[in-house]
């Protein structure tokens, strides 16, 4: 069986592939606008995996029976302010798909993006990518699930979709693996002398000096340290959220003012202002970690703090927390630390592959529909207009 990526970035899905089909790509097709990306996937296969831009000429050289695919999934993300189905970023996800299913007839295409694919706010891209399933001859399905269940700590909600070269669709396994907690997964990301990875930071500054961290550990428990604070809590937690849980951000900024932090000093006002009359504000900051995380996405590398050390993670932890390979090295160490997080974790890829390799054994049970949508959360699925629950 042989396979292929479009636009797979920095290659966690790739690599699930790997793991179950024990091959690198034949090739990797991609556009101009993701090569910085790809360009570290390439790196790590030494460049020994053909690379062909499809907006400079290049075109898939002869099929495979799979390609897998990672679109930005900006588009449908509540990360993003501009999320919503006509969000541009969604065309990727059409264009990529028509190019694979027209020129390169995979028997199966895949790929992944945000869960809100999968509701009602992803309904009209879901529309067009049923579309083109019925232009091409395919049937289609998508897979509703989060990381966590797939032995994860950071629950990381996600959306794959799948093209079946078939008149039927095959019914995946449900997941609800053990998950190694954060704090542990951190702690198994052993030192070593020989790994520039673990020498880079991805923040060089030190946690405790935090002016909030400082205040939590200083003012609120009397002096302890950040060992003390670790064995404290029993979730994760970034600073602001433990801070107003004790104090109004007032009474924080007479501290901060006191102890020479003018700037934070007048932030705690302005912060106090705004959740007073009823508004909200960005805690994207110093995240101290204990059994899981929401998911390891754009601020989270550069603030996580690790569980014993007072220091955030190194660049070898943040890949590690992905399931990225041992031997991945990211080019470029610290300012590309974001390219881990526009990423599939390793292992639930790897599971994805696993139904999909199972299929082309013919060891699937198969769904006389031209379209499921399998919920792995609720372990349920809905073939057109009918739910059906295996609980």
């Amino acid at each position: 069986m042989k396979y292929a990526s479009i636009i797979p970035l920095i290659g966690g899905e790739t690599f699930g592939m790997e793991r179950v089909f024990n091959q690198r790509p034949e090739y990797i097709l991609s556009y101009s606008a993701f090569e910085a990306n790809d360009s570290q996937l390439l790196q790590h296969y030494n460049n020994e995996v053909p690379y062909y831009k499809l907006d400079e000429g290049g075109s898939a050289p002869y099929q495979v029976d799979v390609v897998n695919s990672v679109c930005p999934c900006a588009g449908l993300s509540t990360l993003s302010t501009t999320h919503d189905a006509n969000n541009p970023t969604n065309d990727w996800m059409i264009t990529s798909s028509e190019y694979v299913l027209e020129n390169v007839k995979p028997k199966v295409l895949w790929g992944e993006n945000s869960p809100h694919l999968a509701n009602n706010m992803g309904k009209e891209v879901v529309k067009k990518l049923r579309g083109l399933a019925n232009k091409y001859g395919y049937t289609f399905s998508l897979y509703k699930t989060k990381s966590m269940l797939h032995g994860l700590s950071q629950v990381r909600n996600r959306s794959f979709y799948f093209f079946w070269k078939d008149k039927r669709i095959p019914l995946f396994d449900y997941y609800n693996k053990p998950y190694i907690r954060i704090e542990d997964q951190i702690r198994s990301s052993a030192r070593n002398d020989f790994d520039p990875m673990t020498e880079l930071l991805a923040n060089n500054n030190t946690p405790s000096q935090d002016p909030y961290y400082k205040y939590i550990l200083e003012e609120i428990h009397g002096g302890i340290s950040h060992q003390d604070f670790t064995k404290m809590i029993d979730k994760s937690v970034d600073v602001l959220s433990y801070i107003e849980k004790h104090n109004k951000y007032n009474v924080v900024s007479e501290w901060m003012e006191k102890h020479n932090f003018d700037r934070e000093a007048k932030s705690c006002m302005r912060k106090y202002e705004k959740l007073e009359s009823g508004g909200n504000i960005m805690r994207k900051i110093t995240t101290i970690v204990n059994d899981y995380i929401g998911a390891f996405v754009g601020h989270m590398p550069s603030q996580i703090v690790h569980p014993d050390a007072d220091r955030y993670l190194n660049v070898r932890e943040c890949l590690d927390i992905m399931g990225m390979p041992k031997d991945f090295q990211l080019q470029g160490g610290a300012k590309n630390i974001n390219m881990i997080c526009q990423n599939v974790p390793v292992t639930t890829a790897a599971d994805m592959a696993y139904n999909i390799k199972k299929y082309l054994d013919n060891d699937r049970e198969m769904l006389n529909t031209e379209y499921v949508r399998q919920d792995n959360v609720k372990q349920s699925y809905e073939k057109e207009n009918q739910v059906m629950s295996l609980f």
